[in-house]
């Protein structure tokens, strides 16, 4: 399976689609789930501090015998640890439980704006990125006026925003801004998470059937098309091999238009102006 990639604003490459692991428990759930990915020809691997499954990942990567250099490792720093000094520290105790020499992409997990901390711990960042250990560094759930922010007072802009987006919550506006920065837009929850009706809304279920798919298929399928990097979880062998098989078909206009018109703003996530550490 070749997974296309995308050009960052930095001049790194990330694949399109990965694996995300949310909610995947530490140990043999997140290893197999991980090995499963990397054996249907993913490249990209999603966690995150707060997960609890860096440990689990890092066996993963170790066990799949493929090479670190053709891995594309994401992880992100927890909101309490924001500040200075202590992303230094958080940094370094994802680094260690997943027994890498480098991450690929650290992001920031949420903005916190009553903290005021993430201007301070961007400049953290992009000090780890000039060191090396990380390639890339970006953000994760920042609106527009957070990113303004973030830009006004530093000399690197984020190469991703990785936030909510499904077809009920299209965020048009924050992918135009985005877009005129040069910051790449990840979708999580990009088939609407585990509530399921997205994947039961009869519109996506008359284009899976027009093309032979999965409505899971249709929507991942959906964000490729939009140019968008996209990391559907999984824990099961099947499924993550099946959500990663949408390059062999295309969606028309037509169905890229009936999707679009599914967007109701719903988000199932937290509001990013108002998430903090719970």
């Amino acid at each position: 399976m070749n997974i296309p990639v995308v050009t960052l604003n930095d001049g790194n490459t990330i694949p399109q689609l990965g694996l995300g692991v949310w909610q995947a428990k530490d140990g043999d759930e997140v290893k197999q789930a991980v090995l499963s990915a990397i054996d249907a020809g993913y490249r990209l691997i999603d966690t995150a501090a707060i997960y609890g499954n860096e440990q689990g990942v890092g066996e993963a990567i170790r066990e799949s015998g493929v090479a670190r250099e053709e891995l594309f490792i994401t992880t992100k720093l927890w909101n309490g640890d924001q500040g200075y000094d202590s992303t230094y520290k958080a940094f370094e105790a994802s680094l260690e439980k997943l027994g890498l020499e480098y991450i690929d992409l650290y992001l920031i997990h949420w903005p916190v704006p009553e903290y005021g901390k993430y201007v301070e711990t961007w400049k953290a960042l992009e000090e780890i990125k000039a060191s090396g250990r990380v390639k890339s560094i970006g953000v994760c759930n920042f609106n527009i006026d957070h990113l303004e922010k973030l830009l006004a007072e530093s000399d690197v802009a984020p190469a991703v925003n990785q936030v909510e987006l499904h077809p009920r919550l299209q965020q048009r506006e924050l992918r135009a801004f985005c877009e005129s920065k040069g910051i790449h837009i990840e979708s999580w929850s990009p088939i609407g998470g585990t509530g399921g009706d997205l994947l039961d809304d009869p519109t996506i279920k008359i284009i899976a059937d027009k093309h032979s798919r999965s409505t899971a298929q249709v929507v991942i399928r959906w964000h490729i098309q939009l140019g968008l990097i996209v990391i559907p979880k999984s824990v099961h062998a099947e499924r993550i091999k099946q959500n990663a098989d949408v390059f062999d078909f295309e969606l028309d206009n037509d169905d890229m238009a009936k999707i679009s018109a599914l967007n109701t703003n719903t988000r199932r996530g937290p509001d990013p102006a108002t998430m903090n550490n719970h």
